[in-house]
């Protein structure tokens, strides 16, 4: 592939063989009804419909490379499916589970012969056994790097990625320039969003600038800078309301945590180009840099593009700043095989 091959950096894939690892298990199941409740019973229906029609795109690796080819895709960064992130692990089975998963995913791109490349997990609400994770999906699986959600359960609690405990995942993933993809899976605001499919439609962008806030704020991002975060969903709510964040860093001690105002450091981030109208993706480039945005589409979700591609050409931006968005910017992250 050349520097400028066509790459998308949010695409999805079931893996299997983690199935038989977590079926029969109560804590999947309860995690299966907690989702039920918090998306509500008519997002729940429509889900599980659309689901099942997503499955063979999930799995089916030539379905895959049609979709690619359809939407003139050279390459695909392929992360696991959120819903297999299974964070209610303890850890022997979490282990499990991440071995499964990244080997699973190494193996389908080394099927895909320079079409794809991919990313792994790690068990977030073990940090300890995360770096083992990291280890093990960069340097045997040769993986990109790891996919996260926003937080994930940890003792009689959560663990935020502004936790302490994360302080060692964040070190080692700088020393291996491994990319740590943002990718939410549930949302924290509990019973306001349980129709119309809110539990997605807010749920998602508002977990993106929790997610993110809690990295910047914390001043993670200072003792970590050479830490690459690439954020789906074009970094959800923080980037369009950015000068809130930033009036409260000048005016509040207690939002001065971080060195620099938070702004500086969005610029440091990078971006997924899902934000749906060429107005959004204007100004996310406007916000953040045309050099830290990076085309995505979600494959092959409901909430997904088939066509984003087109949808820079519909952006108007300039030719550089298109082809940095279109592969550039991926090629100089060391993302395509």
């Amino acid at each position: 592939m050349t520097p400028m091959s066509v790459t998308d950096v949010h695409a999805h894939a079931l893996v299997p063989s983690v199935e038989p690892l977590v079926n029969g298990n109560a804590r999947k199941q309860r995690e299966q009804d907690e989702q039920a409740r918090l998306m509500g019973p008519e997002s729940l229906r429509v889900t599980l419909r659309m689901s099942q029609d997503a499955h063979r795109a999930l799995t089916d690796l030539d379905a895959r490379i049609k979709a690619m080819d359809a939407a003139s895709v050279d390459v695909q960064l392929v992360s696991p499916s959120p819903s297999q992130y299974y964070y209610w692990a303890e850890p022997s089975l979490a282990r499990e589970i991440f071995t499964a998963t990244n080997e699973a995913v190494a193996a389908m791109c080394a099927r895909a012969r320079g079409r794809l490349t991919g990313l792994g997990v790690v068990p977030l609400q073990h940090p300890g056994l995360a770096v083992e994770a990291l280890e093990h999906a960069v340097l045997i699986c040769g993986l990109k790097g790891i996919e996260i959600s926003s937080f994930a359960p940890y003792g009689d609690g959560r663990i935020d990625l502004s936790h302490p405990a994360l302080t060692p995942l964040w070190a080692r993933a700088e020393e291996l320039g491994a990319l740590v993809f943002l990718h939410p899976l549930g949302c924290t605001v509990d019973g306001r969003l349980d129709r119309w499919y809110l539990y997605n439609v807010i749920g998602q962008p508002l977990e993106h600038a929790i997610a993110l806030s809690h990295l910047v704020f914390s001043g993670a991002l200072d003792r970590h800078p050479r830490l690459k975060i690439l954020a789906a969903h074009g970094g959800g709510y923080l980037p369009v309301y950015l000068g809130r964040a930033e009036h409260a860093w000048r005016e509040r001690s207690d939002a001065r945590s971080c060195e620099r105002p938070p702004g500086e450091y969005l610029e440091e981030i990078f971006f997924d180009s899902l934000v749906y109208t060429p107005h959004a993706l204007r100004h996310l480039v406007d916000t953040v840099g045309a050099d830290q945005v990076l085309l995505g589409s979600d494959y092959p979700y409901d909430m997904g593009v088939t066509d984003p591609l087109d949808r820079l050409t519909a952006a108007g931006l300039s030719p550089h700043q298109r082809d940095s968005v279109a592969g550039g910017n991926a090629a100089r992250l060391g993302l395509i095989p």
